[in-house]
């Protein structure tokens, strides 16, 4: 995201200010691209009918692109398409800037483009009031003109858009310039694991001894403090034994809880293979799950939803309903639905592991490819009560509720 700034100074003297204070005015900008594969497939879904992008987040709102393929109004009779950016979260008097853009895929780079930036607005930024308040044209193309134009290619238009939320704020005066230092409580207890001092607990995992500290390891785990601390805590707590880690995923461990941060896993793994690094999260995640290291947890996580093929996606998502991950689960099931990768992962041995680990999962997926049927013509993530209607009399601007 990019800022633009609008100041202006207020003061009591212009001679010799005795206090002084900026105004900062500036807009938030947040950019989405939204693809819309298989245009044909969509003609015909009716008038005020929509295909929606996936919400995306500017300026601390949420928001969504709707695509309407037979148009927004019936009086056009389904001679254009048309195109809006909605605000798809709770909001009051949100004050933005748009663009939508239309991309031309032959390279000439004749996009069309709508948008306020880099333009004086009379009345100034947009107003919208609540969730479903809307911008946009319901007249943004005519359909025959479209269809043989070099915007659809491969049966798919490209939209990219653009949302500047404007933000103020006020700042008072600062007769002082303090450099903060940059915190390095990470770094200090990462060389004091390295350093070996003052280590009053050791763990044997597959053949190998690691020392810590018992009061850092109880203070980042509960599992742990109940572990060395807690009333039916193991009987030796200076040597301790871990079984179904191993030695690689538990240094990972330790590093992490001291430092709280990754090492360089290229380096520890000694490859950029994809599918390595993918298992090593695998077993990472089931590690942080194991000591409830919720922030590891999460960026495992995260690295997984980044990091899923064909033939990663089985394995990744029976773990995740193993221990309760609700996102990636989400993810992995969006990605194994999708038409051109379900008959792939299901040629996959994780896929064979998947039927037999977790079988209920098998009727989940059904049950996500069924809704996908059903509802074809909506992007997912979107709930099924959301719909636009209403429109000014230009057909340009819009405010509407989304039920």
């Amino acid at each position: 995201m990019n800022k633009t700034r609008v100041c202006g100074e207020v003061s009591k003297s212009p001679s010799k200010p005795l206090t002084s204070s900026t105004s900062v005015t500036e807009t938030v900008n947040g950019f989405h691209e939204f693809k819309i594969s298989g245009y044909s497939l969509t003609k015909g879904v009716g008038v005020g009918k929509y295909v929606a992008s996936d919400t995306f987040t500017v300026g601390g709102h949420s928001w969504a692109v709707y695509f309407y393929p037979d148009g927004k109004s019936p009086e056009d009779n389904s001679s254009h398409v048309s195109l809006f950016i909605a605000l798809a979260s709770e909001g009051a008097d949100v004050r933005a800037l748009f663009e939508l853009t239309l991309v031309d895929q032959s390279g000439n780079e004749k996009h069309k483009v709508h948008s306020h930036f880099g333009r004086a607005l009379e009345s100034g930024p947009y107003t919208l009031k609540y969730r479903g308040s809307m911008w946009g044209y319901k007249r943004f193309f005519r359909r025959d003109s479209l269809e043989t134009s070099d915007y659809l290619k491969d049966d798919s238009l490209l939209v990219r858009c653009r949302v500047g939320v404007v933000k103020s704020c006020t700042e008072g005066p600062r007769d002082y310039n303090i450099n903060v230092p940059v915190s390095n409580l990470g770094q200090q207890l990462g060389s004091l694991l390295e350093s070996g001092k003052g280590c009053d607990v050791t763990f044997e995992v597959d053949g190998e001894t690691f020392s810590a500290h018992k009061l850092v390891l109880a203070t980042r785990s509960r599992v742990f403090r109940a572990q060395l601390f807690g009333p039916l805590r193991d009987r030796d707590t200076d040597g301790i034994e871990i079984e179904d880690v191993e030695a690689s995923i538990f240094k990972v461990l330790l590093h992490f809880i001291y430092w709280d941060e990754l090492p360089d896993m290229q380096e520890l793994i000694g490859t950029d293979s994809k599918s390595a690094s993918t298992l090593v999260a695998q077993h990472l995640l089931a590690a942080a799950d194991r000591y409830a290291l919720e922030r590891l947890k999460a960026i495992c996580e995260s690295k997984l939803c980044e990091g899923i093929t064909v033939n990663t996606v089985a394995t990744t998502l029976a773990l995740a309903e193993q221990l309760h991950c609700f996102q990636l689960k989400a993810v992995c099931l969006k990605f194994v639905a999708s038409p051109e990768n379900l008959k792939a992962v299901m040629q996959t041995d994780g896929f064979d592991y998947l039927k037999r680990s977790c079988p209920s999962l098998l009727t989940e997926l059904l049950k996500y490819l069924a809704r996908l049927r059903e509802h074809s013509v909506t992007a997912p993530g979107h709930p099924k009560d959301i719909f636009a209607d209403g429109c000014d009399s230009n057909g340009r601007r819009v405010k509407q509720r989304l039920h």
